[in-house]
Protein backbone atom coordinates (compact mmCIF):
# COMPACT_ATOMS: atom_id res chain seq x y z
CA UNK A 1 0.00 0.00 0.00
CA UNK A 2 1.08 3.34 -1.06
CA UNK A 3 0.43 5.93 1.66
CA UNK A 4 1.21 9.58 0.86
CA UNK A 5 0.73 12.53 3.07
CA UNK A 6 -1.12 15.91 2.55
CA UNK A 7 0.93 18.83 4.35
CA UNK A 8 -0.22 22.61 4.78
CA UNK A 9 1.33 25.19 3.01
CA UNK A 10 0.57 28.05 4.74
CA UNK A 11 -0.61 28.14 8.81
CA UNK A 12 -4.55 28.62 9.94
CA UNK A 13 -7.64 27.60 11.85
CA UNK A 14 -9.40 24.51 10.65
CA UNK A 15 -12.86 25.84 9.68
CA UNK A 16 -14.37 22.62 8.05
CA UNK A 17 -13.30 19.05 7.35
CA UNK A 18 -15.38 18.52 4.31
CA UNK A 19 -14.42 14.45 3.88
CA UNK A 20 -14.45 11.47 6.11
CA UNK A 21 -11.53 8.70 6.62
CA UNK A 22 -12.44 5.80 4.22
CA UNK A 23 -13.95 8.00 1.74
CA UNK A 24 -12.49 8.42 -2.12
CA UNK A 25 -12.62 11.60 -3.26
CA UNK A 26 -11.80 13.14 -6.36
CA UNK A 27 -9.07 15.39 -8.47
CA UNK A 28 -9.50 18.73 -6.96
CA UNK A 29 -12.54 18.04 -4.41
CA UNK A 30 -12.46 19.99 -1.31
CA UNK A 31 -10.70 18.43 1.30
CA UNK A 32 -10.80 20.78 4.60
CA UNK A 33 -11.21 24.65 4.99
CA UNK A 34 -8.63 26.66 6.99
CA UNK A 35 -8.80 29.99 7.79
CA UNK A 36 -6.07 32.71 7.94
CA UNK A 37 -6.17 36.32 7.85
CA UNK A 38 -9.70 36.66 7.82
CA UNK A 39 -9.86 34.48 4.58
CA UNK A 40 -10.85 31.05 4.04
CA UNK A 41 -8.45 29.04 1.98
CA UNK A 42 -9.53 25.78 0.67
CA UNK A 43 -7.17 22.68 0.13
CA UNK A 44 -8.28 20.31 -2.78
CA UNK A 45 -7.37 16.67 -3.25
CA UNK A 46 -4.62 16.37 -5.92
CA UNK A 47 -5.28 13.26 -7.42
CA UNK A 48 -8.39 10.94 -6.86
CA UNK A 49 -7.53 9.19 -3.90
CA UNK A 50 -8.87 7.49 -1.19
CA UNK A 51 -8.57 8.91 2.55
CA UNK A 52 -7.19 6.75 4.81
CA UNK A 53 -6.54 8.74 7.99
CA UNK A 54 -7.47 12.37 8.98
CA UNK A 55 -5.04 13.79 11.24
CA UNK A 56 -6.37 17.24 12.23
CA UNK A 57 -9.96 18.40 14.10
CA UNK A 58 -11.87 21.68 13.43
CA UNK A 59 -10.99 24.21 15.60
CA UNK A 60 -7.02 22.81 15.73
CA UNK A 61 -4.07 25.61 15.14
CA UNK A 62 -1.84 24.29 12.06
CA UNK A 63 1.15 25.35 11.29
CA UNK A 64 2.81 25.15 7.64
CA UNK A 65 4.34 21.52 6.75
CA UNK A 66 1.63 20.19 9.65
CA UNK A 67 0.64 16.84 8.00
CA UNK A 68 -3.28 16.80 7.27
CA UNK A 69 -4.27 13.63 5.65
CA UNK A 70 -2.93 10.60 4.59
CA UNK A 71 -4.07 9.38 1.28
CA UNK A 72 -3.71 6.35 -0.99
CA UNK A 73 -3.57 6.52 -4.59
CA UNK A 74 -2.91 3.39 -5.93
CA UNK A 75 -6.18 1.74 -6.95
CA UNK A 76 -7.92 0.95 -10.56
CA UNK A 77 -10.72 2.95 -11.64
CA UNK A 78 -13.19 0.28 -10.86
CA UNK A 79 -12.38 0.59 -7.64
CA UNK A 80 -13.75 3.94 -7.14
CA UNK A 81 -17.00 4.29 -4.94
CA UNK A 82 -20.00 5.24 -5.89
CA UNK A 83 -19.68 8.05 -3.62
CA UNK A 84 -16.87 9.99 -6.12
CA UNK A 85 -19.00 9.77 -9.17
CA UNK A 86 -21.50 10.97 -7.10
CA UNK A 87 -19.39 13.93 -6.08
CA UNK A 88 -18.35 14.17 -10.35
CA UNK A 89 -22.32 14.14 -11.21
CA UNK A 90 -23.05 16.91 -8.00
CA UNK A 91 -25.02 20.17 -8.54
CA UNK A 92 -23.28 22.95 -9.78
CA UNK A 93 -22.56 25.79 -6.99
CA UNK A 94 -25.94 27.90 -6.27
CA UNK A 95 -24.41 31.09 -7.78
CA UNK A 96 -23.44 29.61 -11.13
CA UNK A 97 -26.61 27.77 -11.26
CA UNK A 98 -28.34 31.25 -10.64
CA UNK A 99 -25.81 32.97 -13.94
CA UNK A 100 -27.12 29.83 -16.31
CA UNK A 101 -30.84 30.60 -15.20
CA UNK A 102 -30.05 34.49 -15.95
CA UNK A 103 -28.41 34.11 -18.94
CA UNK A 104 -30.98 31.21 -19.87
CA UNK A 105 -33.90 33.86 -20.30
CA UNK A 106 -31.54 36.41 -22.50
CA UNK A 107 -32.29 33.70 -25.46
CA UNK A 108 -35.17 33.74 -28.26
CA UNK A 109 -36.12 30.42 -26.58
CA UNK A 110 -37.18 31.82 -23.15
CA UNK A 111 -39.82 33.89 -25.02
CA UNK A 112 -41.50 31.93 -27.40
CA UNK A 113 -44.36 33.87 -27.64
CA UNK A 114 -42.29 37.10 -29.25
CA UNK A 115 -40.11 35.00 -31.27
CA UNK A 116 -43.25 33.77 -32.82
CA UNK A 117 -44.43 37.20 -33.62
CA UNK A 118 -41.53 38.16 -35.40
CA UNK A 119 -41.49 35.24 -37.71
CA UNK A 120 -45.16 35.73 -38.29
CA UNK A 121 -44.12 39.42 -39.70
CA UNK A 122 -41.48 38.05 -41.59
CA UNK A 123 -38.60 39.53 -39.59
CA UNK A 124 -35.38 38.13 -37.48
CA UNK A 125 -35.08 38.76 -33.70
CA UNK A 126 -32.39 40.66 -33.49
CA UNK A 127 -30.51 37.87 -32.02
CA UNK A 128 -30.59 36.00 -35.33
CA UNK A 129 -29.80 39.09 -36.74
CA UNK A 130 -26.42 39.36 -34.42
CA UNK A 131 -25.74 35.84 -35.10
CA UNK A 132 -25.94 36.25 -39.25
CA UNK A 133 -23.83 39.26 -39.39
CA UNK A 134 -21.06 38.16 -37.08
CA UNK A 135 -18.10 35.44 -37.32
CA UNK A 136 -19.08 32.14 -35.51
CA UNK A 137 -18.56 32.31 -31.89
CA UNK A 138 -17.35 35.47 -32.29
CA UNK A 139 -19.98 37.50 -30.35
CA UNK A 140 -18.98 38.60 -26.85
CA UNK A 141 -22.32 40.58 -25.23
CA UNK A 142 -22.28 43.53 -22.84
CA UNK A 143 -24.63 44.38 -20.80
CA UNK A 144 -26.79 41.36 -21.03
CA UNK A 145 -28.29 41.16 -17.67
CA UNK A 146 -29.70 44.75 -17.69
CA UNK A 147 -33.24 45.59 -16.97
CA UNK A 148 -35.40 48.10 -17.70
CA UNK A 149 -35.03 50.88 -14.83
CA UNK A 150 -38.71 50.30 -14.05
CA UNK A 151 -38.35 48.28 -10.30
CA UNK A 152 -40.45 50.69 -8.39
CA UNK A 153 -43.70 50.13 -10.64
CA UNK A 154 -42.69 45.77 -11.55
CA UNK A 155 -41.64 43.08 -10.20
CA UNK A 156 -38.21 41.86 -10.42
CA UNK A 157 -39.41 38.36 -12.46
CA UNK A 158 -41.32 40.52 -14.46
CA UNK A 159 -38.32 42.69 -16.02
CA UNK A 160 -36.65 39.88 -16.08
CA UNK A 161 -38.71 38.20 -18.25
CA UNK A 162 -40.12 40.92 -20.02
CA UNK A 163 -36.77 43.51 -20.41
CA UNK A 164 -33.89 41.38 -21.31
CA UNK A 165 -31.12 43.39 -22.25
CA UNK A 166 -33.23 46.39 -21.45
CA UNK A 167 -34.22 46.11 -25.14
CA UNK A 168 -30.76 47.11 -26.53
CA UNK A 169 -28.50 43.50 -27.04
CA UNK A 170 -24.65 45.17 -27.47
CA UNK A 171 -21.38 43.78 -28.02
CA UNK A 172 -18.65 42.77 -30.04
CA UNK A 173 -17.57 40.64 -32.52
CA UNK A 174 -15.58 40.03 -35.88
CA UNK A 175 -17.34 40.13 -39.53
CA UNK A 176 -15.41 38.81 -42.50
CA UNK A 177 -13.04 37.42 -40.86
CA UNK A 178 -12.91 34.57 -43.37
CA UNK A 179 -12.04 37.58 -46.35
CA UNK A 180 -9.74 39.87 -43.90
CA UNK A 181 -6.96 39.05 -41.24
CA UNK A 182 -6.93 43.06 -39.69
CA UNK A 183 -9.74 45.06 -38.81
CA UNK A 184 -12.38 42.96 -38.62
CA UNK A 185 -13.50 43.41 -34.98
CA UNK A 186 -16.78 45.77 -34.82
CA UNK A 187 -19.00 47.18 -32.24
CA UNK A 188 -22.57 46.03 -33.05
CA UNK A 189 -25.96 47.41 -31.38
CA UNK A 190 -29.44 46.04 -31.96
CA UNK A 191 -32.96 47.30 -30.48
CA UNK A 192 -34.90 44.64 -29.77
CA UNK A 193 -38.38 45.09 -30.80
CA UNK A 194 -39.96 42.77 -28.62
CA UNK A 195 -38.56 44.00 -25.48
CA UNK A 196 -41.37 47.58 -24.98
CA UNK A 197 -41.09 48.09 -28.50
CA UNK A 198 -37.71 49.04 -29.16
CA UNK A 199 -37.92 52.19 -27.44
CA UNK A 200 -34.71 53.63 -26.13
CA UNK A 201 -34.83 53.40 -22.20
CA UNK A 202 -32.44 54.57 -19.54
CA UNK A 203 -29.83 51.44 -18.74
CA UNK A 204 -30.02 50.89 -22.70
CA UNK A 205 -28.51 54.50 -23.34
CA UNK A 206 -26.06 53.90 -20.97
CA UNK A 207 -25.22 50.61 -22.80
CA UNK A 208 -24.88 52.26 -26.27
CA UNK A 209 -22.47 55.15 -24.34
CA UNK A 210 -20.61 52.16 -23.19
CA UNK A 211 -20.33 50.91 -26.78
CA UNK A 212 -19.85 54.16 -28.58
CA UNK A 213 -16.82 54.87 -25.93
CA UNK A 214 -15.30 51.61 -27.16
CA UNK A 215 -15.80 52.01 -30.72
CA UNK A 216 -13.94 55.74 -30.62
CA UNK A 217 -11.29 54.43 -28.52
CA UNK A 218 -10.39 50.82 -29.94
CA UNK A 219 -11.18 52.91 -33.91
CA UNK A 220 -14.05 50.09 -34.17
CA UNK A 221 -16.43 50.30 -36.87
CA UNK A 222 -20.02 50.25 -35.86
CA UNK A 223 -23.10 48.15 -36.93
CA UNK A 224 -26.63 49.05 -35.33
CA UNK A 225 -30.27 47.68 -36.07
CA UNK A 226 -31.61 50.43 -35.16
CA UNK A 227 -35.52 49.30 -36.07
CA UNK A 228 -37.53 50.66 -32.65
CA UNK A 229 -40.27 53.09 -31.31
CA UNK A 230 -37.88 56.24 -29.95
CA UNK A 231 -38.03 57.64 -26.62
CA UNK A 232 -39.67 55.75 -23.40
CA UNK A 233 -41.08 57.56 -20.83
CA UNK A 234 -42.28 54.49 -18.29
CA UNK A 235 -38.38 54.50 -16.71
CA UNK A 236 -39.47 55.63 -13.44
CA UNK A 237 -36.51 54.56 -11.36
CA UNK A 238 -34.29 57.82 -12.57
CA UNK A 239 -35.99 60.52 -12.15
CA UNK A 240 -35.87 63.45 -14.82
CA UNK A 241 -37.80 66.01 -16.69
CA UNK A 242 -36.90 65.81 -20.09
CA UNK A 243 -33.81 64.07 -20.32
CA UNK A 244 -32.26 66.28 -22.96
CA UNK A 245 -28.77 66.19 -21.22
CA UNK A 246 -28.34 62.61 -22.31
CA UNK A 247 -25.03 62.05 -24.81
CA UNK A 248 -25.63 59.45 -26.56
CA UNK A 249 -26.80 61.20 -29.89
CA UNK A 250 -24.07 63.31 -29.95
CA UNK A 251 -21.39 61.22 -29.24
CA UNK A 252 -22.81 58.54 -32.30
CA UNK A 253 -22.97 61.55 -34.70
CA UNK A 254 -19.05 62.75 -33.31
CA UNK A 255 -18.06 58.92 -34.76
CA UNK A 256 -19.03 60.52 -37.98
CA UNK A 257 -14.90 59.94 -40.43
CA UNK A 258 -13.56 58.18 -37.44
CA UNK A 259 -15.16 55.00 -38.09
CA UNK A 260 -17.97 53.87 -40.28
CA UNK A 261 -21.29 53.40 -38.89
CA UNK A 262 -23.93 51.28 -40.37
CA UNK A 263 -27.66 52.02 -39.23
CA UNK A 264 -30.24 48.62 -40.62
CA UNK A 265 -34.05 49.90 -40.74
CA UNK A 266 -37.10 47.24 -41.29
CA UNK A 267 -40.20 47.75 -39.66
CA UNK A 268 -40.69 50.96 -37.51
CA UNK A 269 -38.10 53.48 -36.48
CA UNK A 270 -39.01 56.23 -35.18
CA UNK A 271 -37.74 60.06 -33.23
CA UNK A 272 -34.46 58.56 -31.32
CA UNK A 273 -34.02 55.52 -32.97
CA UNK A 274 -34.40 57.17 -36.60
CA UNK A 275 -32.12 60.16 -35.35
CA UNK A 276 -29.42 57.62 -35.13
CA UNK A 277 -29.74 55.97 -38.07
CA UNK A 278 -29.69 59.23 -39.87
CA UNK A 279 -26.22 60.04 -38.47
CA UNK A 280 -24.59 56.77 -40.06
CA UNK A 281 -22.85 56.63 -42.95
CA UNK A 282 -24.69 54.47 -44.77
CA UNK A 283 -28.51 53.46 -44.07
CA UNK A 284 -29.82 49.74 -45.49
CA UNK A 285 -33.20 49.85 -45.52
CA UNK A 286 -35.77 46.91 -45.77
CA UNK A 287 -38.86 47.30 -48.03
CA UNK A 288 -41.20 46.90 -44.57
CA UNK A 289 -39.84 49.66 -43.01
CA UNK A 290 -41.95 53.22 -41.98
CA UNK A 291 -38.75 55.65 -40.96
CA UNK A 292 -39.49 58.76 -39.57
CA UNK A 293 -38.65 61.59 -37.03
CA UNK A 294 -41.75 60.98 -34.72
CA UNK A 295 -44.33 58.18 -34.98
CA UNK A 296 -47.96 58.30 -34.99
CA UNK A 297 -48.25 58.90 -31.32
CA UNK A 298 -46.23 62.11 -31.97
CA UNK A 299 -47.94 63.08 -35.19
CA UNK A 300 -51.06 63.10 -33.48
CA UNK A 301 -50.21 64.74 -30.26
CA UNK A 302 -48.54 67.51 -32.30
CA UNK A 303 -52.19 67.62 -34.03
CA UNK A 304 -50.77 66.89 -37.47
CA UNK A 305 -53.64 64.40 -38.05
CA UNK A 306 -53.92 60.02 -37.62
CA UNK A 307 -51.70 58.15 -39.18
CA UNK A 308 -51.00 54.85 -39.76
CA UNK A 309 -47.79 54.15 -38.90
CA UNK A 310 -47.12 52.42 -42.52
CA UNK A 311 -48.24 56.26 -43.91
CA UNK A 312 -44.68 57.81 -42.50
CA UNK A 313 -42.05 57.12 -44.19
CA UNK A 314 -42.50 54.24 -46.44
CA UNK A 315 -39.40 52.59 -48.12
CA UNK A 316 -40.36 54.06 -51.32
CA UNK A 317 -40.03 58.01 -50.15
CA UNK A 318 -37.13 57.11 -48.40
CA UNK A 319 -35.11 55.73 -51.37
CA UNK A 320 -36.34 58.68 -53.75
CA UNK A 321 -35.12 61.23 -51.57
CA UNK A 322 -31.83 59.93 -50.19
CA UNK A 323 -32.25 58.83 -46.91
CA UNK A 324 -32.39 55.11 -48.01
CA UNK A 325 -28.93 54.38 -49.48
CA UNK A 326 -29.42 50.78 -50.28
CA UNK A 327 -32.60 48.81 -50.43
CA UNK A 328 -32.62 45.15 -49.48
CA UNK A 329 -35.82 42.76 -49.75
CA UNK A 330 -35.39 41.97 -45.79
CA UNK A 331 -33.33 41.85 -43.39
CA UNK A 332 -30.99 38.98 -44.07
CA UNK A 333 -30.09 40.67 -46.94
CA UNK A 334 -29.67 44.27 -45.47
CA UNK A 335 -26.82 41.66 -43.51
CA UNK A 336 -25.15 40.91 -46.09
CA UNK A 337 -25.35 44.11 -47.66
CA UNK A 338 -23.78 45.80 -44.41
CA UNK A 339 -21.06 43.18 -44.61
CA UNK A 340 -20.13 43.99 -48.23
CA UNK A 341 -20.08 48.07 -47.21
CA UNK A 342 -17.44 46.67 -44.51
CA UNK A 343 -15.54 45.15 -46.60
CA UNK A 344 -14.46 48.77 -48.54
CA UNK A 345 -13.01 49.94 -45.44
CA UNK A 346 -11.60 46.62 -43.80
CA UNK A 347 -9.05 46.44 -47.11
CA UNK A 348 -7.90 44.45 -50.38
CA UNK A 349 -9.19 41.35 -51.18
CA UNK A 350 -6.30 38.63 -52.17
CA UNK A 351 -8.54 36.96 -54.71
CA UNK A 352 -10.11 39.51 -57.81
CA UNK A 353 -11.36 38.58 -61.32
CA UNK A 354 -12.00 41.45 -64.26
CA UNK A 355 -14.22 41.22 -67.09
CA UNK A 356 -12.61 41.64 -70.28
CA UNK A 357 -11.53 44.76 -71.05
CA UNK A 358 -11.88 45.05 -74.67
CA UNK A 359 -15.87 45.70 -74.08
CA UNK A 360 -15.13 49.22 -73.15
CA UNK A 361 -13.50 49.82 -76.35
CA UNK A 362 -16.47 50.32 -79.05
CA UNK A 363 -18.76 51.21 -75.84
CA UNK A 364 -19.06 54.83 -76.66
CA UNK A 365 -21.71 55.70 -79.11
CA UNK A 366 -20.17 56.72 -82.51
CA UNK A 367 -22.86 59.13 -82.39
CA UNK A 368 -22.22 62.06 -79.90
CA UNK A 369 -25.73 62.52 -79.06
CA UNK A 370 -27.00 59.12 -78.24
CA UNK A 371 -27.29 57.97 -74.90
CA UNK A 372 -25.46 54.70 -73.12
CA UNK A 373 -25.35 52.47 -69.99
CA UNK A 374 -23.28 54.16 -67.59
CA UNK A 375 -23.80 51.31 -65.26
CA UNK A 376 -22.87 48.94 -67.49
CA UNK A 377 -19.62 50.19 -68.42
CA UNK A 378 -18.93 50.91 -64.28
CA UNK A 379 -19.67 46.37 -64.22
CA UNK A 380 -17.03 45.76 -66.89
CA UNK A 381 -14.62 48.59 -65.71
CA UNK A 382 -14.41 47.34 -62.10
CA UNK A 383 -13.70 43.59 -60.49
CA UNK A 384 -16.72 41.06 -60.73
CA UNK A 385 -19.40 41.39 -58.22
CA UNK A 386 -17.44 44.19 -56.35
CA UNK A 387 -20.06 46.98 -57.16
CA UNK A 388 -22.35 48.65 -54.82
CA UNK A 389 -23.87 51.06 -55.59
CA UNK A 390 -25.56 54.19 -53.30
CA UNK A 391 -28.61 55.93 -53.27
CA UNK A 392 -29.55 54.21 -56.95
CA UNK A 393 -32.98 56.14 -56.95
CA UNK A 394 -32.03 59.65 -55.58
CA UNK A 395 -30.24 62.16 -57.82
CA UNK A 396 -30.12 59.26 -60.49
CA UNK A 397 -28.21 61.82 -62.81
CA UNK A 398 -25.19 60.91 -61.25
CA UNK A 399 -24.04 57.77 -59.85
CA UNK A 400 -21.97 57.08 -57.12
CA UNK A 401 -20.73 53.59 -55.67
CA UNK A 402 -17.88 51.43 -54.44
CA UNK A 403 -15.74 49.06 -55.99
CA UNK A 404 -12.74 47.35 -56.25
CA UNK A 405 -9.81 47.43 -58.89
CA UNK A 406 -7.82 44.30 -58.59
CA UNK A 407 -9.04 43.54 -55.08
CA UNK A 408 -8.61 47.16 -53.60
CA UNK A 409 -11.57 49.35 -52.68
CA UNK A 410 -12.39 52.38 -54.76
CA UNK A 411 -15.02 55.13 -54.93
CA UNK A 412 -16.87 56.00 -58.19
CA UNK A 413 -18.52 58.80 -59.22
CA UNK A 414 -20.12 58.94 -62.53
CA UNK A 415 -22.51 60.74 -64.91
CA UNK A 416 -25.56 59.31 -66.56
CA UNK A 417 -26.64 60.86 -69.70
CA UNK A 418 -29.74 58.78 -69.82
CA UNK A 419 -30.81 60.95 -67.30
CA UNK A 420 -30.84 64.78 -68.32
CA UNK A 421 -28.11 64.29 -70.33
CA UNK A 422 -25.83 63.64 -67.22
CA UNK A 423 -26.00 67.74 -66.50
CA UNK A 424 -25.12 68.51 -62.74
CA UNK A 425 -28.81 69.68 -60.76
CA UNK A 426 -28.18 70.25 -56.62
CA UNK A 427 -29.18 67.57 -55.50
CA UNK A 428 -26.88 65.48 -58.11
CA UNK A 429 -24.21 67.85 -56.53
CA UNK A 430 -25.35 67.29 -53.11
CA UNK A 431 -25.29 63.44 -53.83
CA UNK A 432 -21.74 63.42 -54.98
CA UNK A 433 -20.12 65.92 -52.64
CA UNK A 434 -21.43 63.49 -49.63
CA UNK A 435 -20.14 60.68 -51.13
CA UNK A 436 -16.52 62.57 -51.46
CA UNK A 437 -16.64 63.15 -47.80
CA UNK A 438 -17.53 59.55 -46.87
CA UNK A 439 -14.52 58.26 -49.27
CA UNK A 440 -12.63 60.85 -47.91
CA UNK A 441 -13.37 60.48 -44.45
CA UNK A 442 -12.13 56.54 -44.93
CA UNK A 443 -8.77 57.14 -47.49
CA UNK A 444 -10.81 55.36 -50.09
CA UNK A 445 -9.24 56.53 -53.59
CA UNK A 446 -12.16 57.88 -56.08
CA UNK A 447 -12.57 58.00 -60.05
CA UNK A 448 -14.56 60.12 -61.75
CA UNK A 449 -16.01 59.05 -65.26
CA UNK A 450 -17.25 62.29 -66.68
CA UNK A 451 -19.80 62.38 -69.34
CA UNK A 452 -21.47 66.09 -68.55
CA UNK A 453 -22.85 68.98 -70.38
CA UNK A 454 -22.16 71.04 -67.60
CA UNK A 455 -24.19 72.40 -64.26
CA UNK A 456 -27.73 72.54 -64.51
CA UNK A 457 -28.97 75.95 -65.14
CA UNK A 458 -32.32 78.36 -65.48
CA UNK A 459 -34.86 79.69 -63.17
CA UNK A 460 -36.27 75.94 -62.08
CA UNK A 461 -32.48 74.99 -61.45
CA UNK A 462 -32.00 77.55 -58.96
CA UNK A 463 -35.41 76.96 -57.15
CA UNK A 464 -33.17 73.95 -56.00
CA UNK A 465 -29.99 75.76 -54.65
CA UNK A 466 -28.04 74.77 -57.46
CA UNK A 467 -25.27 77.62 -56.35
CA UNK A 468 -24.57 76.41 -52.73
CA UNK A 469 -25.05 72.55 -54.05
CA UNK A 470 -22.20 73.08 -56.89
CA UNK A 471 -20.43 75.20 -54.36
CA UNK A 472 -20.53 72.25 -52.04
CA UNK A 473 -19.11 69.63 -54.77
CA UNK A 474 -15.99 72.37 -55.64
CA UNK A 475 -15.28 72.84 -51.73
CA UNK A 476 -15.17 68.70 -50.75
CA UNK A 477 -13.47 68.01 -54.42
CA UNK A 478 -10.48 70.97 -53.03
CA UNK A 479 -10.26 68.89 -49.65
CA UNK A 480 -10.03 65.71 -50.95
CA UNK A 481 -6.83 63.75 -49.41
CA UNK A 482 -6.65 60.56 -51.07
CA UNK A 483 -6.43 60.03 -55.11
CA UNK A 484 -8.84 61.61 -57.38
CA UNK A 485 -8.76 60.36 -60.60
CA UNK A 486 -10.28 62.06 -63.47
CA UNK A 487 -11.07 59.88 -66.64
CA UNK A 488 -13.04 61.76 -69.54
CA UNK A 489 -15.48 59.38 -71.40
CA UNK A 490 -17.22 61.87 -73.72
CA UNK A 491 -18.45 65.50 -72.90
CA UNK A 492 -16.22 67.51 -70.63
CA UNK A 493 -18.10 70.98 -70.26
CA UNK A 494 -17.30 73.78 -68.37
CA UNK A 495 -17.82 74.22 -64.37
CA UNK A 496 -19.45 70.90 -64.51
CA UNK A 497 -16.45 69.00 -65.76
CA UNK A 498 -13.85 71.20 -63.26
CA UNK A 499 -16.09 70.19 -60.44
CA UNK A 500 -16.59 66.27 -61.87
CA UNK A 501 -12.62 66.70 -61.58
CA UNK A 502 -12.28 67.91 -58.21
CA UNK A 503 -11.89 71.38 -59.68
CA UNK A 504 -9.67 71.63 -62.72
CA UNK A 505 -8.24 68.81 -64.79
CA UNK A 506 -4.82 69.87 -62.86
CA UNK A 507 -6.62 69.34 -59.65
CA UNK A 508 -6.84 65.62 -60.30
CA UNK A 509 -3.84 62.74 -59.87
CA UNK A 510 -4.21 62.91 -63.11
CA UNK A 511 -7.16 63.89 -65.81
CA UNK A 512 -7.26 61.20 -68.96
CA UNK A 513 -9.45 61.01 -71.48
CA UNK A 514 -10.97 58.43 -74.18
CA UNK A 515 -10.57 59.26 -77.46
CA UNK A 516 -14.30 60.41 -77.21
CA UNK A 517 -13.77 62.49 -75.16
CA UNK A 518 -15.21 66.34 -75.92
CA UNK A 519 -13.61 69.42 -74.27
CA UNK A 520 -14.82 73.09 -73.99
CA UNK A 521 -15.59 76.09 -71.86
CA UNK A 522 -19.71 75.05 -72.60
CA UNK A 523 -21.48 73.37 -74.46
CA UNK A 524 -20.19 73.80 -78.22
CA UNK A 525 -23.85 74.66 -79.52
CA UNK A 526 -23.67 77.54 -77.32
CA UNK A 527 -20.76 78.74 -77.42
CA UNK A 528 -21.34 79.35 -80.98
CA UNK A 529 -24.34 81.08 -80.53
CA UNK A 530 -23.06 83.11 -78.13
CA UNK A 531 -19.69 84.12 -79.32
CA UNK A 532 -20.53 84.33 -82.76
CA UNK A 533 -24.03 85.68 -82.81
CA UNK A 534 -23.25 89.40 -84.37
CA UNK A 535 -21.36 87.24 -87.33
CA UNK A 536 -24.22 84.74 -87.87
CA UNK A 537 -26.97 87.30 -87.31
CA UNK A 538 -25.40 88.92 -90.36
CA UNK A 539 -26.45 86.19 -92.62
CA UNK A 540 -29.35 86.95 -94.28
CA UNK A 541 -29.72 83.62 -95.67
CA UNK A 542 -31.36 81.28 -93.36
CA UNK A 543 -29.70 77.65 -95.21
CA UNK A 544 -26.40 80.31 -94.95
CA UNK A 545 -26.76 81.34 -91.94
CA UNK A 546 -27.47 77.35 -90.99
CA UNK A 547 -24.40 75.84 -92.76
CA UNK A 548 -21.61 78.63 -90.64
CA UNK A 549 -23.35 77.68 -87.93
CA UNK A 550 -22.61 73.85 -88.59
CA UNK A 551 -18.89 74.36 -89.86
CA UNK A 552 -18.32 76.97 -86.65
CA UNK A 553 -19.53 73.73 -84.75
CA UNK A 554 -17.21 71.74 -86.28
CA UNK A 555 -14.26 73.22 -85.75
CA UNK A 556 -15.50 73.79 -82.15
CA UNK A 557 -15.89 69.78 -81.56
CA UNK A 558 -12.44 69.48 -83.66
CA UNK A 559 -10.26 72.15 -81.50
CA UNK A 560 -12.69 70.77 -77.90
CA UNK A 561 -11.96 66.85 -79.30
CA UNK A 562 -9.34 64.80 -76.75
CA UNK A 563 -6.24 64.76 -78.75
CA UNK A 564 -6.23 68.52 -79.60
CA UNK A 565 -6.66 68.96 -75.60
CA UNK A 566 -3.63 66.48 -74.99
CA UNK A 567 -1.35 68.79 -77.67
CA UNK A 568 -2.00 71.92 -75.76
CA UNK A 569 -1.39 69.85 -72.33
CA UNK A 570 -4.44 70.53 -70.81
CA UNK A 571 -4.90 66.99 -69.94
CA UNK A 572 -2.39 64.71 -69.00
CA UNK A 573 -3.03 61.76 -71.78
CA UNK A 574 -5.54 60.08 -74.37
CA UNK A 575 -5.72 56.49 -73.25
CA UNK A 576 -7.37 53.41 -74.78
CA UNK A 577 -10.29 52.46 -73.11
CA UNK A 578 -9.35 49.03 -72.52
CA UNK A 579 -6.36 50.42 -70.73
CA UNK A 580 -8.29 52.04 -67.82
CA UNK A 581 -7.89 49.85 -65.42
CA UNK A 582 -4.16 50.04 -65.52
CA UNK A 583 -4.25 53.67 -65.15
CA UNK A 584 -6.32 53.60 -62.27
CA UNK A 585 -3.98 50.79 -60.71
CA UNK A 586 -0.83 52.98 -61.11
CA UNK A 587 -2.71 55.86 -59.49
CA UNK A 588 -3.85 53.78 -56.59
CA UNK A 589 -0.90 51.35 -56.19
CA UNK A 590 1.48 53.46 -54.41
CA UNK A 591 -1.13 55.30 -51.98
CA UNK A 592 -2.84 51.95 -51.41
CA UNK A 593 1.13 50.29 -50.03
CA UNK A 594 1.68 53.40 -47.77
CA UNK A 595 -1.80 54.15 -45.85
Amino acid sequence: MNITYIKSSFPGIVVKISVASGEYVTSGQELVILEAMKMENAITAPCAALIQNILISEGQVVNKGDILFEYQSDFSESQISKEVRDVVDAPIESSLKELRTRKALLTDEARPEAENRRVSKGQNTIRQNIEQLVDPDSFKEYGGYVIAAQQSRRSMDDLLRNTPADGLVSGRGHINGESFTDHTECVIMGYDYTVLAGTQGTMNHMKMDRMISLAKDLHLPVILFAEGGGGRPGDVDVHTIAGLYISTFVEFASLKNVVPTISIVSGYCFAGNAALAGSSDLIIGTKNISLGMGGPAMISGGGLGDFHPREVGPAHIHTQNGVIDVLAEHESEAIQIAKKYLGYWQGRRKNWEEDSQLELQNFIPENRKRTFNIRHLIKILADRDSLLELRPEYASGLITCLARINGIPIGIIANNSEEQAGAITASNARKAADFLDKCDGYSIPVISLIDTPGIMVGPEAEKEGTVRAAGALFVSGANFKPPFLSIVLRRAYGLGAMAMMGGSTRASDFTISWPTGEFGAMGLEGAVQLGYRKELEAIKDEEARAATYNKMVEEAYERGKALSMATMFEIDDVIEPKDTRSWILSGINFYNRNT
